[in-house]
């Protein structure tokens, strides 16, 4: 799932919900004889989009009575299922899970239903190979179902490529970034041109964009916390700093209110851009950014992807094959592309990527840029083969901390890494709660 914003407006990534009748005896009931109801609950947080979906499915089935319950910000909403999950009670029938944050409870599979049990392996076709991965445990557990997915391109301001005197189609923009090497070496030229702009908002971004396409970054597929021992991951590291150290950095803390700022000023030219954050650039540039910004249809060695969640039942639910069951239907293509329309998300399943009404969308703010076409082909490009280990969250945090620190010129590239190292392997070495 996205950070804070979704397509459209601001907001996130999304997931949950809530399933279909199986009998009218099944599950938890609110009356008795025909009036029994079986009520599932659906624990979200930010902007999903499903509210009228559960209409839909409520009508569809009149035994089903959908809650959901909301957290305003992910952290709330992990905050809750950790407490729950450590006391044993109190979780949702179906939890949303981002894509973030997912890893560390693979680590505790078997306290999720295991939804092959309930044809999950007849439904796997329905998403992008990695969509799946992301949500299967070492031993073949699979404990979520694909909501949507944050393919990335570029985007990139027309007008400062055009004061630097590189390209501005996004055709032609698009042969600058084959790989990241090109992407700081157009940087480095951007610069030299336009002084007064850095090439891209922060460098926190930019590494994360980068390591996530690594095959192994903090853990080894035997959940090992590798440390000094990967030097691809050093490398990404390095190239980085260095681009910092040239100015390519506008220094933008992501979210902060400067960088929300920036947007309506000359502050940087390009970022790392996901489906749903060209709905942030439009909310944070206004008027100022219409027809200034662009999207290429590119991203450097091939393909990254930035945001996404899934629906997981966890084995508290009592009433698990119901709820099982709308968390496929909720997740289905048809569905997907209904939350793509109203909010921007982007589906993660195959079909969806054939509909009109995703792969024919453009989007006049970014200079009518072909935008549905650009993500599907960008969602098809991600090859997303990391592993990563329960806990993943807290040592990227480590990491992208030490590097806003050398960014902000506050600490030298060598002090900050081996800081890194040493709080990353204290929080690799932390027992889970729960």
């Amino acid at each position: 799932m996205r950070r804070r914003f979704r397509a459209g407006r601001p907001l996130a990534i999304v997931l949950g919900c809530a399933l279909t009748l199986l009998a009218a005896s099944c599950g938890g009931s609110a009356g008795s004889g025909d009036d029994a109801k079986i009520e599932l609950t659906v624990a979200t947080f930010n902007e999903f989009g499903y509210e009228d979906l559960y209409d839909e499915y409520m009508a569809e089935h009149p035994n089903i009575r959908i809650v959901e319950r909301h957290a305003e910000t992910v952290d709330a909403h992990i905050k809750n299922l950790d407490a729950n999950l450590a006391s044993g009670s109190g979780m949702a029938d179906i939890e949303a899970m981002e894509i973030g944050w997912i890893y560390k409870y693979l680590a505790r599979g078997d306290q999720f239903v295991d939804l092959r049990d309930y044809g999950a392996n007849d439904l796997k076709d329905r998403w992008l190979d990695w969509k799946v991965a992301g949500a299967t445990t070492q031993d073949g557990r699979i404990i979520g179902y694909g909501t949507d997915i944050g393919p990335e391109a570029i985007c990139y301001r027309r007008d400062l490529f055009a004061k630097a005197g590189l390209p501005t189609d996004r055709v032609e923009v698009a042969k600058l970034f084959a790989d990241w090497p090109s992407y700081f070496a157009t940087g480095r030229k951007f610069k030299a041109k336009v002084p007064g702009s850095a090439f891209y908002d922060s460098a926190v971004l930019t590494w994360e964009a980068m390591r996530n396409q690594l095959i192994q970054a903090y853990y080894s597929n035997q959940d090992r916390f590798l440390g000094s021992e990967n030097k691809q991951l050093k490398n990404v590291w390095d190239q980085v700093v260095q681009g910092s150290a040239d100015g390519l950095s506008a220094r933008l803390p992501a979210w902060s209110e400067a960088w929300n700022k920036a947007f309506r000023t000359d502050a940087f030219a390009t970022m790392a851009c996901p489906g749903w954050l060209l709905g942030v650039i439009q909310s944070n540039a206004g008027n100022y950014g219409k027809g200034k910004w662009d999207v290429a249809d590119v991203f450097p060695d091939g393909g990254g992807n930035w945001g996404g969640s899934y629906l997981t039942v966890p084995k508290q639910s009592p009433q698990a094959a119901e709820a099982a069951r709308l968390a496929a239907w909720l997740t289905a293509p048809e569905q997907q592309v209904k939350v793509f329309k109203k909010v921007g998300s982007f589906p993660s399943t195959l079909d969806a990527y054939d509909d009109p009404q995703v792969k024919s969308q453009v989007n006049a703010y970014f200079n009518n840029a072909p935008v549905g076409q650009i993500f599907v082909n960008r969602a098809r490009a991600v090859i997303l083969k990391q592993h990563k280990g329960p806990r993943e969250g807290e040592i990227n945090q480590v990491f992208s901390a030490a590097l806003a620190k050398v960014d902000d010129r506050k600490q030298s590239s060598a002090d900050a890494w081996r800081k890194a190292l040493d709080d990353a392997e204290k929080a690799a070495n932390t027992r889970s709660s729960g």
